[in-house]
């Protein structure tokens, strides 16, 4: 996500972060490389005017030219301002009712913006908090919605009310609600009808749907890749029915950015989550300081550790711990972790939460097709072989190379990989200082 923008802001960082003393001259060419990559990413004119004129009077003051260190300080006031103009961190939360009585969100967008899915994927997200939710079918307009909500309801695991043969979607929303009540469910999520441009039947259906249930939360779903026609859609939304907060879907596809940096500014309403993929999991709170990092260039470490922290089991993690401590570690464990790495997402999404790594590493770099090759070595040994490899001779090492697909050569390359690995892995389990140094060399 946001590649174009994030590779020009990481080099417009770098060249001047590490300089010692900085004039007016080179603030100003630096605004200017930044003014032109707002507006390659597509960003609202006004916004990156209001952006560039802020920085530049923030930057060009006695405090910055005569700092100890007037790089850096430079760098601060382009992020500080960056995550301003992403959001408020304290309105990016869902103002829902306490867990005693029902609170309702209404969900709004145009059609194949990824409102229904992103229903679904919020559904999952409040149920692992601990709410009881239930999802309303309440676009009846596209064919076959229903069924899409009750699919997705159910691989989620929270029931969906629909009432069959009802035309008008302000009963079904009004009968659900009165549904969930009686059930005891604290979460009311409701699906409405889109179109595929903005007309006044959909804004007369969803302000009648509105009014039937004076909904808590109004968000409305937006295609982050758009742009600027996601920003001018939901200004409409804001006049005609009113939104609390937007859902911006699809923004691992982003690669400019232009709806993100310019939403909060033109509609006055802060983005509360991004859609990062296509599963159901695939749904994280926006955190508008963790967005600016990854922008210049910063990485997210915190949401790195999240991610692996939803994946890793916390016993798992001692177990293997201690696995690498006494060096017993075994393929099977390489195989667990490479599963794990999986779940976290691409390589390339992981790359954008490493400091320092956009811009130095690409997936490129990282040979997805040899990690898939590992796996299916691994997985064409049995047991016993995963748990000693020494007893890896060259029968087995031939017969593994045939059931995966592979060479012997790929064998016997991913054992001599394995087995220095497990003597790294040993070093670093036991020895503070080696620790402490490859954190060094990874920029930790």
């Amino acid at each position: 996500m946001f590649d174009s923008i994030s590779d020009k802001f990481s080099g417009i960082m770098r060249s001047l972060a590490g300089k010692s003393k900085i004039t007016e001259k080179n603030v100003q060419e630096a605004v200017e490389e930044i003014k032109m990559a707002l507006l390659d990413a597509d960003v609202n004119l006004r916004v990156v005017r209001r952006f560039i004129n802020g920085t530049m009077e923030e930057a060009t003051g006695e405090k910055v030219l005569k700092a100890v260190d007037p790089g850096q300080q430079f760098v601060k006031i382009v992020y500080d301002r960056m995550v301003a103009l992403l959001g408020d961190e304290e309105n990016q939360k869902l103002l829902l009712k306490g867990p005693d009585t029902t609170s309702v969100i209404l969900m709004m967008g145009l059609q194949g913006s990824g409102k229904t899915t992103t229903a679904a994927k919020l559904a999952l997200r409040l149920k692992k908090e601990g709410r009881r939710v239930m999802l309303v079918a309440a676009d009846l307009v596209r064919p076959a919605a229903i069924l899409q909500l009750q699919v997705l309801g159910e691989a989620v695991g929270v029931p969906v009310f629909s009432l069959e043969g009802e035309k008008n979607p302000a009963k079904v929303a009004k009968a659900a609600l009165a549904q969930a009540k009686k059930d005891q469910r604290d979460v009311l999520i409701v699906d409405t009808s889109g179109r595929m441009h903005l007309d006044e039947t959909l804004m007369d259906e969803i302000q009648k749907v509105r009014d039937a249930i004076s909904p808590d939360e109004t968000l409305f779903v937006a295609d982050a890749m758009t742009g600027q026609n996601a920003v001018t859609i939901a200004k409409e939304f804001e006049q005609k029915v009113g939104i609390s907060g937007v859902v911006l879907s699809k923004f691992d596809s982003d690669t400019r950015g232009g709806a993100a940096l310019s939403l909060r500014s033109v509609v006055g309403k802060p983005i509360k989550f991004i859609g990062v993929g296509e599963k159901v999991e695939d749904l994280d709170p926006f955190y508008p300081y963790r967005i600016a990092s990854r922008i210049l260039g910063m990485g997210d470490i915190v949401s790195l550790v999240e991610k692996a922290q939803s994946v890793v089991d916390e016993n798992a993690a001692i177990r293997m711990q201690e696995k690498m401590a006494k060096n017993t570690f075994d393929l099977q464990d390489y195989l667990d972790q490479l599963n794990s790495m999986d779940k976290m997402g691409s390589i390339d999404q992981l790359l954008e939460m490493i400091p320092g790594a956009k811009g130095q590493v690409s997936e490129d770099d990282v040979n997805t097709e040899e990690i898939r090759r590992e796996k299916a070595i691994i997985l064409s040994m049995t047991y016993a072989e995963r748990s000693n490899y020494h007893i890896m001779g060259p029968t087995r090492r031939k017969r593994v190379a045939k059931g995966s697909g592979t060479t012997v050569s790929d064998v016997n390359r991913l054992l001599k990989k394995f087995e220095k690995m497990r003597l790294t892995m040993k070093k670093l389990a036991k020895n503070k200082k080696y620790q402490a140094e490859m954190l060094k060399q990874m920029g930790m």
